[in-house]
């Protein structure tokens, strides 16, 4: 294992005399280096790009929420929320009313979700923390906190008290709307808008936020009905654990998701352009691996001398494969190195310097993480690995022409 090792080392390092194997090996040393380089550069930009999507997210979703498993109503009894109380796993957990409802502001009318949350939303979530006009709403109070893309489309402000924002639900148990009489078949109540948050498009147009009983009135739900319950749990126990107490405590009639669960369809596209950008470059890096290929395929060719040589000092066909395999090796591990390392300086330097910027003030989001080096390395070993082995295979035929002249 030496032995070839060593040589590998003397004809990896050692200048040729032939210029044109040596410019063939150094642009086989540079794609190795680009390859792992611009690899690494998109995993952490991805990286970062998800991190920053699902910033958002987390703004909005709890840990845990339990929905109901049918149905749109949970019913919960005092004795189910005291042993909730009693949950070790659990730090809090916040009751909510969600439901369609229909908005209209001086003729303007647009369709979204009412949320209504207890005194404990806050602690659960951080929404109150993107309210980027007015403030959060009082308790018990008929007000509302609603999205930055409503706010657009109704046109309309915070504490605006001569014109309230209507907001309205169809009267359960009313089948078919009569056209003729169409506000009979409506529940209403007028409330001021106190606050305004902005988390990302989707969400701005989507949600609006008020006190537990105003929904629950509006709604005409019964004080044991929910649509749901939030949990913000405690870090230092199993969030696994934790599931399972809270399915326990409901007898299985609710549908527990996580944060993850909560937001499928959005890692589902991010983990698909992940891979699917991985798998490019991973072509692209494959593609100027041939070039390997071909530097050590060349430096057979010009070796041929003194694989006779070697021959006749007794190496065996096996050994001289070896020589030009790690010799392939260490040229796809040494430049793949160094563009790896590269590329984490110019990752550090973003993520302390913001080199490049989306706007005057949001830098390009990256995230240096291990996984990505792992993935990098790995990549690089496998694809190396193969090239060099189709490479020394040629050696053999080196044996040959030696072996029959």
């Amino acid at each position: 294992m030496k032995f070839p090792l060593y040589i590998a080392k003397r004809y990896l390092f050692t200048k040729s005399k032939n210029n044109a194997i040596n410019i063939i090996t150094i642009i086989a040393a540079i794609g190795v280096f680009a390859g792992a380089f611009s690899l690494f550069i998109v995993l952490s930009g991805f990286s970062g790009l998800r991190d920053f999507s699902l910033s958002f997210s987390n703004e909005f979703d709890p840990d845990l929420k339990a929905v109901p498993g049918t149905g749109k109503v949970i019913k919960i009894s005092e004795e189910q929320f005291g042993k909730l109380d009693n949950l070790e796993g659990v730090s809090t957990y916040s009751k909510i009313i969600e439901e369609r409802v229909f908005l209209d502001f001086k003729s303007k009318n647009h369709t979204a979700f009412l949320k209504g949350v207890d005194e404990n939303y806050q602690r659960v979530n951080i929404i109150d923390s993107s309210i980027v006009y007015g403030t959060w709403f009082a308790p018990n109070e008929f007000q509302v906190v609603i999205g930055n893309g409503i706010s657009r489309q109704l046109d309309i402000s915070t504490f605006n008290y001569q014109n309230l924002l209507k907001i309205m639900v169809p009267k359960p148990g009313k089948g078919q709307i009569s056209m003729t009489n169409i506000s009979n078949a409506f529940t209403s109540k007028q409330v001021i808008v106190s606050g305004i948050y902005s988390v990302n498009e989707e969400l701005d147009d989507q949600y609006v936020f008020s006190n537990l009983n105003f929904a629950r009135e509006l709604l005409s739900m019964e004080e044991d009905e929910f649509s749901g319950i939030e949990f913000k749990l405690n870090p230092d126990y199993s969030e696994e654990e934790t599931l399972k107490q809270i399915e326990s405590i409901f007898d299985k009639n609710v549908v527990i998701k996580t944060r993850a669960e909560l937001n499928d369809a959005l890692n589902k596209m991010l983990n698909s352009e992940n891979l699917f950008v991985y798998l490019i470059f991973t072509l692209v890096l494959t593609i100027a691996l041939f070039n390997v290929v071909g530097s050590i395929i060349v430096m057979i060719l010009d070796k041929r001398e003194n694989i006779k040589t070697l021959f006749s000092l007794g190496a065996t066909p096996k050994q001289i494969k070896r020589i030009f395999f790690f010799q392939g090796m260490l040229m796809t591990g040494i430049g793949g190195l160094i563009g790896l390392v590269f590329a984490i300086i110019l990752i550090t330097l973003q993520l302390e310097y913001d080199l490049v910027m989306i706007t005057p003030n949001l830098p390009y989001p990256v995230a240096m993480k291990f996984g990505n080096i792992l993935i990098v390395i790995l990549t690089i070993a496998t694809l190396g690995f193969i090239a060099s082995y189709i490479a020394a295979s040629r050696s053999k035929k080196a044996y040959y022409l030696y072996a029959n002249s």
